[in-house]
């Protein structure tokens, strides 16, 4: 994890804190990812969902990514982890690459280690946020 500032949204941040409670009640995800998602949540900056900045990754987002090594782009939402889909590209905020993703903005670019090494990815563009839609409860 990066010691970058993050920003998250005061309602994210709240049905964050709701999902680590019942994971960990009903020991649905590895503490390892519930332990980093608190982490984060306890360093990110909080903002009202109506000042978030439209370039800040927030839950339910579409991204477009860089991968800074192959130079592959590729477009993914921020979901919750019911939603998640690898095929649709809809990653689990409990994915290493989901957490990692959470309150960077673009031209932010994110490191996080892989068995194969670092891997780093540039954020692009946001293509969807929720709050820059005026959509505030998702």
């Amino acid at each position: 994890m990066s010691e970058k500032l993050i920003y998250i949204t005061h309602n994210d941040k709240k049905k964050l804190r709701h999902l680590l409670a019942q994971s960990r009640a009903h020991h649905l995800e590895e503490e390892k990812y519930l332990s980093d998602l608190e982490f984060e949540l306890a360093r990110a900056k909080v903002v009202k969902s109506h000042g978030v900045p439209a370039d800040v990754i927030t839950m339910n987002s579409q991204v477009r990514l860089l991968d800074t090594t192959s130079q592959e782009e590729m477009v993914c939402w921020l979901v919750y982890p019911d939603y998640a889909n690898d095929e649709h590209g809809k990653i689990s905020i409990f994915a290493p690459m989901g957490l990692a993703l959470i309150g960077y903005r673009v031209g932010d670019i994110i490191e996080w280690p892989v068995p194969g090494g670092m891997l780093r990815i540039k954020v692009l563009e946001i293509l969807y946020q929720p709050e820059a839609s005026g959509n505030y409860d998702l």
